[in-house]
């Protein structure tokens, strides 16, 4: 076995042993590290909150603010180019000044090193027999004579350095500097080395030091291995100081940042100026067209010049004179649709009342008449009762197209309200037969509503209801809480079909063109319910699935101008084909698990909720839920948007429904 294939130990990171992770061992660490302060932990949550905070209306400003951003953006690329064009120009300097200074320091030091050779050779040595202490002395003072008089020749230009090739303690014995220069931390060690190895010429920057305290500043090194007059090697050091080069580097960096900055902040100057002429007529757009969409259609753009800019203005001008104009065409087209509706209903009562009676004493004498022709006097007593109701219908739209509906709110029980609609609609349960069934007519349900009107709404909810159920019983439902009370109307018939909902209210709109009306409606009853409904600050809406029934719920404020926030009644009933497959798996859940404990054998409680797994719990399905401001009927698209759980019977939240099957509401 390889060393790669070495078996775990327990206690390795990431070996597990026997134990399993859980709550209160090794799984709970993990939790304890989210909560200290981990991202997505409490803490760490809190501090990046912390942090944003102040940031927000910064970020807001640049979301919201175009001359903002394209500024910013205008210095950010100024700085990079600034940046990059300031590092070009500092290292082409430094590049020629060091080049220069290299080229004049090697020049330099090649004349130093061939006259001290040329000395060297013209110098006698010592005499034979002087040896030892003096021959040694002899040679030091000679290069203490080399060393001043290559250095006068550089008036503070250069130093010179003479060290000898000794190692170890002794290797300052002997050595000789001008400017004094501290030879030993002035001269690198890498350097001394190549010298010494070599018979050419080396160099290297370094920092030059010295005895009497003055600060140290950066030098050109040069050096090279010479023989002095006695034949000794020794190393000879020229040391030119940069500080000349440095200051002239630091002039120009000065200078250089000094343009810059005074050149971006130019630039930012100037791209201020520039997208200021571009963004200026564009807020003044956008103002003009918000308060064109709030109706003030007077406004127009101030146009100045013959730019692009003053030609978006004069189009937009155009636009919004066509868009005012056209209003101003359909608004007295509606008016005048409005009062021609409204004109005729008033001029048909007389001709009606004429007809009306007549056919009251055609109908009072049909029993003298054949067959046919009191068949005939029946119909049109039927009819003339369908054309006064619809004539009411279209004077109560007339009313509500011109805002003269008025309201006449008192408080009042809805119960005794059912009980009327009930009572009225008795008869064409019988002939449908079926029964009309009331829930929740227990405890007092008062609200601050026109009786009138909420009398109407539910008397048609209620023979639709009965009319579409297919015989089935239709359920009356009563609820209040908190501030709102509900009554929900619910049929078991033919249902409704997906995308009707945003047509259900419509006026003459019918789901099924070929249905008889058999109870003589004149398709204007939704329509007249929703406003209504809408006039009292409530909602009518609307819940169906085909073949599934369909429920209508009306929802009230207890008081007037509260408004509303939920309904204590939910949309969607709990007899609904989803709710009664939720509650069908969950009952087969509860009885798998109950066959299972079943199926093990007698042990102690403990034992057999440790060896059965735990049923998993049912996922909660999500729900559409009907934005209430949007209420079906007025024109505004509803928006469906997901949620969590669906109120309850007596809760406050808003019924929930599927997106699908709120488009499924039937128009009656």
């Amino acid at each position: 076995m390889n060393a790669g294939s070495a078996a775990p130990k327990p206690g390795d990171p990431g070996v597990r042993t026997g134990r399993t992770a859980g709550p209160g061992r090794g799984g709970s660490s993990l939790g304890r590290l989210l909560q200290d302060g981990t991202p997505g932990g409490p803490v760490f949550r809190l501090v990046a909150r912390w942090v944003r905070r102040p940031l927000l209306p910064a970020v807001r400003l640049w979301r919201r603010n175009l001359q903002v951003r394209v500024v910013a953006g205008t210095l950010l690329m100024s700085l990079g180019v600034v940046l990059l064009l300031g590092l070009v120009v500092i290292g082409q300097v430094r590049n020629g000044l060091l080049d220069a200074k290299e080229r004049a320091a090697q020049s330099q030091a090649a004349g130093g090193f061939s006259a001290a050779q040329d000395r060297a050779a013209t110098t006698p040595s010592a005499p034979g027999g002087d040896q030892g202490g003096g021959r040694a002395g002899s040679s030091v003072n000679w290069r203490s004579t080399l060393v001043e008089q290559l250095a006068s020749g550089g008036q503070s230009a250069f130093n010179v350095v003479a060290l000898s090739l000794e190692t170890g303690d002794t290797a300052s014995r002997g050595a000789r500097a001008s400017g004094e220069v501290d030879p030993t931390t002035s001269i690198p060690a890498e350097l001394r080395h190549s010298v010494a190895q070599g018979t050419n010429t080396f160099q290297t920057y370094a920092r030059i030091h010295y005895t009497s305290g003055k600060a140290s500043e950066p030098g050109l090194v040069v050096g090279k291995r010479l023989n002095d007059a006695d034949g000794t090697p020794y190393e000879l050091y020229y040391l030119f100081p940069l500080a000349q080069e440095e200051d002239s580097l630091a002039l120009v960096k000065g200078t250089l940042a000094t343009a810059g900055l005074f050149v971006v902040v130019l630039l930012g100057a100037i791209a201020w100026l520039v997208v200021r002429q571009v963004v200026t007529p564009v807020r003044m757009a956008a103002g003009i067209a918000e308060r064109l969409s709030a109706g003030r259609l007077q406004e127009r753009m101030k146009v100045t010049g013959e730019d692009d800019i003053a030609r978006l203005g004069e189009a937009f001008n155009k636009m919004a004179q066509n868009l005012q104009h056209k209003i101003m065409q359909l608004e007295d087209l509606s008016r005048m649709q409005r009062r021609f509706v409204s004109d005729v209903s008033h001029e048909l009562r007389t001709p009606l009342t004429t007809v009306r009676m007549a056919a009251d004493v055609i109908h009072d004498a049909r029993a003298d008449f054949d067959p046919v022709t009191a068949r005939s006097a029946e119909l049109l007593g039927d009819q003339l009762d369908r054309f006064e109701s619809l004539l009411s219908d279209l004077l109560e739209i007339s009313r509500f197209d011109a805002g003269a509906a008025a309201l006449e709110a008192a408080p009042i029980d809805l119960r005794e309200v059912v009980r009327r609609v009930i009572g009225g609609a008795e008869p064409l349960a019988e002939r449908k037969g079926c029964r009309i069934v009331v829930v929740g007519d227990e405890q007092p349900v008062v609200a601050e509503a026109d009786a009138r009107r909420v009398e109407r709404v539910l008397r048609n909810l209620v023979v639709n209801a009965l009319e579409h159920g297919e015989g089935r019983d239709v359920v009356v439902r009563l609820a209040a809480a908190g501030g709102a009370v509900a009554v929900a109307v619910r049929d078991y018939g033919v249902g409704l079909k997906p995308g009707e909902a945003t047509r259900v209210f419509n006026r003459f709109w019918r789901a099924d063109p070929a249905r008889a009306r058999t109870t003589g409606g004149t398709g204007l009853g939704l329509s007249i319910a929703v406003e209504d409904a809408r006039l009292h600050g409530g909602w009518l809406q609307a819940w169906g699935e085909a073949g599934g029934g369909s429920q209508f719920r009306l929802t009230l404020p207890r008081t007037a101008d509260e408004p509303l926030r939920g309904s204590p009644i939910p949309l969607e009933p709990d007899d609904s084909r989803r709710n009664r497959e939720q509650a069908a798996a969950a009952q087969a859940a509860v009885a798998g698990t109950e066959a299972r404990l079943s199926a093990v054998p007698a042990q102690s409680a403990g034992d057999r909720s440790a060896a059965l797994p735990v049923p998993p719990r049912m996922p909660s399905v999500p729900r559409a839920t009907v934005d209430p401001t949007a209420l079906p009927g007025n024109g505004a698209r509803v928006v469906a948007r997901t949620s969590e759980g669906a109120d309850g019977d007596g809760g406050e939240a808003m019924a929930s429904t599927r997106a699908e099957r709120e488009d499924g509401t039937r128009g009656r």
